[in-house]
């Protein structure tokens, strides 16, 4: 008997006498778990690249307009340059549409197209060497898109060292063919002195070296890729072969409207947010997105700053290839 009674109690505890412990669910997709409200903040875009610091950088000088590009004639400097050298001209029919200069402390370094080449705005036309300590950092494809036009506002850290201080951007971050120097002009005397010498193309006669024979020019420049070359102020202390790491910012917004991330659905540029009624109700509303820093997004037009929305974002309906086209918290990034 007392075996059976055992047995019994051990039925008793492991049987389905009591009532079963049921395994927590999910809450149903769409269901409001928190809200947030739309609140005012600055943003900034930032694209971080990976540099050297570097002796004698080359940078690429770009035609500003669409024309035909003639070289010139200037003598080669003595010294480090202390004011812009004038190296090329932009003519566009029979005027001159625009200068190509040398900025101070660097020297011509190469023609990057033929003399008399027709140029589109943009190009890479004359490289140049600057003289001295500089910052240079690769870049690839999809950040020179992000980066154009946007490279008023760099700021560089060496790594271990001085830090972060503004670097100032010589030049295109556009990648550029190898420079070539034109030979310089025959020494008259050396010529026939009943032919007269055969001058050659370009607005002026000249080679781009002073056409003094028996100078040594410059040497003509490596192609690069794309990369971006910056300067440090003059008390910032380099040394040749220090990684660095340079912040270029590409865009700001100043006293933006912002909701979390997770709270906004859609693709880059548009989205939508669930504005919460009276009741809980819920409202989809349409938004143009703007910047945002991977936490907060920006939304430049669609609510008016005083709402409250739901965390997550709505479901985006299924896209033409049946799978959802994106949801609350995968918003994809800024404009």
């Amino acid at each position: 008997m007392g075996g059976l009674a055992v047995v019994a109690a051990v039925a008793t505890a492991c049987g389905g006498s009591e009532t079963p412990q049921s395994n927590p669910e999910l809450a149903p997709r769409g269901t409001t778990m928190t809200t947030a409200k739309v609140t005012r903040q600055s943003l900034t875009n930032k694209v971080s690249l990976t540099g050297k610091v570097t002796m004698n950088p080359v940078f690429g000088l770009t035609t500003p307009v669409n024309g035909e590009v003639r070289y010139l004639e200037f003598e080669p400097p003595k010294g480090t340059p202390t004011k812009a050298t004038k190296v090329a001209e932009i003519y566009s029919g029979k005027r001159v549409a625009s200068t190509i200069s040398v900025p101070a402390k660097a020297t011509f370094a190469g023609r990057l197209v033929e003399d008399r080449a027709s140029v589109t705005a943009g190009m890479p036309v004359v490289s140049a060497r600057y003289a001295g300590y500089g910052i240079v950092a690769d870049i690839d494809g999809d950040q020179a898109y992000k980066m154009s036009g946007s490279l008023s506002s760099v700021e560089a850290q060496i790594t271990n060292g001085p830090g972060p201080f503004p670097c100032s951007v010589l030049g295109t971050i556009a990648a550029m063919p190898a420079g070539s120097i034109p030979d310089p002009e025959p020494n008259p005397s050396e010529q026939d002195k009943n032919k007269p010498p055969t001058p050659p193309s370009g607005t002026k006669p000249g080679p781009g070296q002073g056409g003094k024979p028996g100078q040594t020019g410059p040497t003509p420049s490596e192609p690069t890729g794309l990369r971006l070359v910056c300067t440090a102020p003059a008390d910032v202390k380099m040394i040749n072969g220090s990684s660095a790491t340079v912040e270029v910012v590409t865009d700001r917004s100043t006293n933006a409207l912002v909701l979390p991330v997770e709270a906004v659905a859609g693709t880059s540029g548009r989205g939508k947010v669930d504005v919460l009624g009276a009741g809980g109700t819920r409202k989809t509303v349409d938004v143009e997105l703007g910047l945002t820093d991977g936490k907060v997004v920006e939304i430049k037009s669609g609510l008016t700053g005083d709402e409250t929305v739901a965390v997550p974002g709505p479901n985006l309906p299924a896209g033409s290839g049946g799978k959802n086209g994106g949801s609350g918290g995968s918003f994809p990034g800024s404009r």
